[in-house]
């Protein structure tokens, strides 16, 4: 007799891991608020013009073992061939002591960009390593700590020679027609709006170097060739002209470096230095300069200053250079470097020091020469004399059988043309690889004799541009090669930052999600990480089933029709989305509609983006509760009707308010001719409660590394897809390998591909309700921060109910009358409460703008609001005379471990220095230096590893 048991409800244990209060949490805090539930609190910050808009039509969440479980059968889909194609993309290993303590590791992972040195030295440090290890290779001075890609980072040198370059007549770039395609595409999307007209050709037939206010080469060529640039980029520099050089950064160990042989940039990916491939991306691009020009380099600086007791400190230098400050005037947009990768590659140097990467460039480029000499032996024409790792063969009427033959084998080569392909081999080549490849091409012959061969092959590398400069004598790259010593040197760097698997990082406007870890799992599976982006479609299924299905998701999360994956940071998202705006309008005749309006609040990178597509940039007004003056809104883009293009507006506002007018907003710029961009910056505030594709919106950019969960990394990587109304669909980023087959705004053609498992899973384990119920959690805590506190600090801007929507600001600006005390003076006393400080002096100077997440429980939100009183409390002794105006714990802080058993001549004690919370004894964070100097490091810009007799002198 069987006994029947009733069916099992399926449970989503992930939602509640996912939010950090409980339900009693949830009650109390409501109750503090004044609201009996949650749809209440809802329903009182989302004005009601946009209420009922959001169209989140999602099945129910997963648990975690059925998401990964769906995944795992997607990426089943992707078929793992031996991928030959090169062009920039390239196999290599991860060595396991990097994969399992830097990449996988959430001290790493979950860090924000180091703009608060004190608590980033451990990340700042591997940052200076990877600039080093640039500017090394490279031949040139300078270096910044990582671009996007290859292709974006060529489009920067573009502009940039075009700033700096003598020959100021000319609005010409030659570009030659060796670089890798994809760069070249991305290059001619970046010039177009910018009327720069790029020449594509060949180098060698250049008569007039005059024409041109600059040139991109490519070191190697993509084809396999290695030219003797020295005598061309003298006729270029006799011109005026500026030359870019796009470096295999493995190559460079063997051969004359571009700074060497007189380059002004050299450029280039550093995905070969063990960073997987990932179907495209993230993958850390470089960039170095001269340093007469290290003031105009696009990007982050990693500089050396010293902290309060003269002691070297690390730090981000000159930050106020770029698009905060400067605004429409800003030389980039870039707001996202790619600093987990970049580490990945510093690491991957450090730990095989100077003589592993010589010979692993060593091995490559043996491999290359016996695989070409066994070709040659076979009847094949090998087009190349000199080469590195690349070939391209003259295959003739075989190519198309030849690559059917190589598909049969599992294997990809490099699709050139109908007449000839091209292979590249790599660090993970084998002597099997190079015989299985004889094979393809052998045509019933028999195989050369690889050892035969290995034996008397001499290298193809010019013998001109052998490199005789040494590489990587710094210390730090001549330690660390046992497990044991990069393990403990990856641990020691870690213990110095303050990184989410530490505390709350209550950043408001970059949402410092949790990076749950069911999320991150499927980033470093093979399926994943170890595809080509120009592999065959038939063998990338399963990203196009992924893809395809995020795509999906996002048009529900946002309301728009269609969406790119394509731009791979914010500020290529804002970028595609003003180029789809701008064709569109010259779709339908309208070439004079090149007016962008921005409100005072906007994000620095919104009128710097506007720029860089050729629009003239106006401000509107705000009023004084930081809304857009609507009036003067109207007024504006009545004025400008016949040559209105757009609007760039955040929502929720820069202030952290769900501005009631945004509907009016939208029609008044659509009534004047203009399309509708809203920064979805915000949208962690928004998602299954109003839709910016439903409220008057066009187009939205969202950042996938604040609502939708993919890592900060340090600084990067990040993920700016743009979602569009179905008019401005057609107006997408294209792709070489994508149907549409102009714009590209990447190098890959879905840009950082590999972490998008990420933003899939959390959508699917979330699911409609849970996605919701983390918008109404994000604006519960931040609307809770703001109760508690604003008795202390007064709340800067709230909606008509008093309300903030998921981030709030506070004004400690009074607090520098009465006090003396400064912003810099809390986000640094915040250090020793062992909190990471909040957005400083942004969107307001002197404020504190703090947004919490969802995913932080009631216990670490009450941390730090109590952290944040008894540091008014300690104001406040300073405003009475207990505590010295100038010697007072604010004052000097950070407190160090190394300050605290020195001679101790503070007026206060040293347990108030370092211990003014009992909940610190516990857990105890110690700053590595104290206060970092700013003005000296910008004064006295140190930007590679200190000299091997500074570091024997420290």
């Amino acid at each position: 007799m069987s006994i029947e048991t009733p069916a099992l409800a399926t449970t989503n244990e992930f939602i509640a891991r996912h939010i950090g209060p409980r339900a009693v949490d949830t009650q109390a805090m409501l109750q503090l608020l004044g609201f009996d539930d949650i749809e209440a609190l809802s329903a009182a910050v989302i004005p009601d013009s946009i209420k009922g808009t959001s169209v989140l039509d999602l099945p129910a969440g997963q648990g975690e073992a059925q998401a990964l479980a769906d995944i795992k059968a997607i990426a089943a889909k992707n078929q793992l061939f031996k991928s030959h194609i090169g062009q920039g993309y390239y196999p290599c290993h991860t060595p396991s002591p990097i994969l399992r303590n830097l990449l996988e590791n959430p001290a790493w992972y979950t860090a924000y960009t180091p703009y608060q040195p004190e608590i980033s030295q451990g990340r700042l440090e591997a940052l200076l390593n990877f600039q080093t290890l640039v500017s090394d290779l490279a031949g040139l001075p300078v270096a910044n700590a990582s671009l996007l890609d290859e292709g974006t980072a060529a489009a920067e040198a573009m502009t940039f020679c075009k700033r700096l370059s003598k020959n100021k007549a000319s609005n010409t770039f030659f570009a030659s027609q060796h670089c890798h395609p994809q760069t070249l595409d991305v290059l001619v999307t970046r010039a177009e709006p910018l009327g720069i007209e790029v020449v594509i050709g060949d180098e060698r037939e250049i008569s007039d170097a005059g024409a041109y206010f600059g040139a991109l080469l490519q070191y190697p060529a993509a084809n396999g060739d290695i030219f003797d640039y020295r005598a061309l980029v003298e006729r270029f520099h006799a011109a005026g002209a500026l030359v870019a050089v796009a470096a295999d950064l493995l190559a460079l160990p063997l051969l004359t470096p571009p700074g060497e042989f007189g380059a002004d940039v050299a450029l280039g990916s550093a995905q070969r230095f063990g960073v997987p491939l990932g179907f495209g991306g993230p993958h850390a691009a470089y960039f170095a300069t001269r340093d007469t020009f290290k003031r105009d380099m696009p990007g982050r600086l990693v500089g050396v200053s010293i902290d309060r007791h003269g002691k070297p400190a690390l730090r981000l230098a000159m930050q106020t250079r770029e698009q905060h400050i400067r605004r429409e005037k800003a030389t980039s947009n870039i707001c996202t470097a790619q600093v987990l990768l970049a580490n990945i590659a510093s690491m991957y140097a450090v730990y095989h020091g100077p003589q592993g990467l010589t010979r692993i460039a060593n091995r490559v480029h043996q491999l290359t020469a016996i695989l070409a000499a066994g070709l040659t032996q076979l009847g094949l024409a090998v087009e190349q004399e000199s080469f590195f790792d690349t070939l391209t063969l003259a295959t003739g009427s075989k190519t198309a059988d030849l690559h059917a033959q190589a598909r049969a084998a599992r294997i990809n080569l490099r699709e050139v043309d109908a007449e000839r392909l091209g292979l590249s081999l790599d660090e993970t080549t084998t002597q099997a690889d190079v015989e299985q490849l004889w094979a393809i091409f052998a045509d019933g012959q028999a195989l050369p004799a690889f050892a035969t061969l290995a034996a008397r092959v001499a290298s193809r590398l010019p013998a001109a541009l052998l490199r005789q400069s040494a590489i990587l004598e710094h210390p730090v790259f001549n330690r660390y090669h046992s497990e044991t010593e990069l393990m403990r040197y990856l641990r020691k760097l870690a213990d110095k930052d303050l990184a989410l698997d530490r505390s709350m990082i209550p950043l408001g406007s970059c949402t410092m999600k949790l990076n749950a870890a069911s999320e991150m799992i499927p980033v470093t599976w093979a399926e994943f990480g170890a595809l080509h982006p120009f592999a065959p479609a038939e063998q990338s299924q399963g990203y196009l089933e992924l893809t395809r299905e995020l795509e999906a998701m996002l048009c529900q999360a946002t309301g728009y029709d269609a969406v790119s994956l394509q731009p791979n940071a914010g500020s290529q998202g804002e970028y595609a989305g003003l180029l789809a705006i701008r064709a569109y309008h010259q779709s339908r005749g309208d070439d004079q509609r090149d007016i962008c309006l921005i409100p005072q609040s906007a994000h620095g990178t919104n009128p710097a983006t506007a720029s860089m597509v050729g629009m003239r940039v106006v401000v509107t007004a705000c009023d004084a509760r930081g809304n857009v003056d609507i009036a003067d809104l109207k007024a504006k883009a009545e004025e400008h009707k016949d040559r209105l293009a757009a609007i760039m507006i955040t929502y929720p506002s820069t202030h952290g308010v769900f501005e009631e007018g945004i509907r009016e907003i939208c029609e008044i710029i659509h009534a004047n001719g203009g399309q509708v961009y809203i920064d979805g910056a915000n949208m962690n505030a928004m998602v299954g409660l109003c839709a910016p594709g439903q409220f008057g919106g066009d187009v939205s950019h969202l950042n996938l590394h604040k609502t939708f969960c993919i890592p900060h990394g340090g600084g990067g990587p990040g993920v700016g897809p743009i979602g569009v109304k179905a008019h401005l669909a057609p107006f997408l980023p294209g792709h070489g390998q994508l149907e549409r087959k102009q714009g590209a705004v990447s190098a890959a053609p879905f840009g950082s591909a590999s972490i998008l498992p990420i933003t899939w899973m959390y959508i699917r384990m979330m699911g409609g309700e849970g996605l919701r119920r983390a918008t109404q959690m994000a604006i519960l805590n931040a609307n809770y921060i703001a109760r508690r506190l604003e008795e202390h600090y007064p709340v800067l801007y709230t909606g008509s109910n008093g309300l903030v929507a998921h981030e709030c600001i506070l004004d400690v600006r009074p607090l520098k009358e009465s006090s003396g005390i400064s912003v810099d003076d809390v986000a640094k006393r915040l250090i020793d409460y062992g909190f990471h400080a909040p957005t400083m002096s942004f969107p307001v100077p002197g404020t504190l703008m703090i947004e919490p997440t969802e995913s932080e429980s009631k216990e670490e939100l009450d941390r730090f609001c109590d952290a944040m009183i008894r540091i008014r409390e300690e104001i406040r002794a300073v405003e009475d005379g207990e505590l010295d105006k100038d010697d007072n714990p604010l004052k000097n802080a950070p407190h160090t471990a190394a300050e605290l058993v020195g001679e101790w001549t503070h007026r206060y004690s040293r347990e108030l220095a370092v211990y003014p919370s009992a909940s610190l004894i516990d857990g105890k964070y110690w700053p590595p230096v104290g206060r970092v100097d700013n003005v000296y490091g910008d004064r006295n810009l140190v930007c590679a590893c200190p000299s091997i007799e500074a570091y024997q002198d420290a």
